[in-house]
């Protein structure tokens, strides 16, 4: 089992280090940087509460949630390429979902690019809806939902 704890300002170094490992292999896939790879985890430790999963002394995955007016908002779940396909996911989704009911949130939000089919495979399979599909200049993103 991970162990969990929130991140600190001295942890975002590690955090912008993780999110560009766990995404680089969709590069190729979308011939660009997927937005995590770019974003200020510098102002993101201090603004939103990312959780960091330690799993046998390494950091292994992160969650990173946004309260909104009337859900919760996974802005980001990243694991580790090397801790891929040992449920951390899972476990990381199911800790947003306690987190989204501990704050009285009925509804825990997310979106993903379409091109990410895992992905969207994975939240399907924990109960996630698609609400709705926005295309942009940077391809299709997809708004998922679920009750909590």
């Amino acid at each position: 089992m991970p162990t969990l704890r929130q991140a600190v300002a001295s942890d975002a170094a590690a955090v912008r280090a993780l999110v560009r490992a766990a995404y680089a292999k969709w590069v190729p896939l979308i011939g660009r940087e997927p937005k995590p790879m770019g974003a200020d985890y510098d102002a993101a430790v201090v603004r939103h509460r990312i959780d960091l999963a330690d799993l046998g002394g390494e950091l292994a995955a992160l969650i990173e949630t946004i309260p909104g007016p009337d859900h919760l908002l996974v802005e980001n779940i990243a694991v580790v390429p090397a801790f891929q396909g040992r449920g951390l996911g899972r476990f990381l989704m199911a800790h947003a979902e306690w987190l989204a009911a501990a704050q009285g949130y009925a509804t825990i939000r997310l979106y993903t690019n379409q091109r990410f089919a895992e992905n969207i495979e994975l939240y399907l399979a924990l109960g996630y809806r698609i609400d709705r599909e926005e295309q942009s200049a940077l391809g299709v993103t997809v708004y998922m939902s679920k009750v909590v």
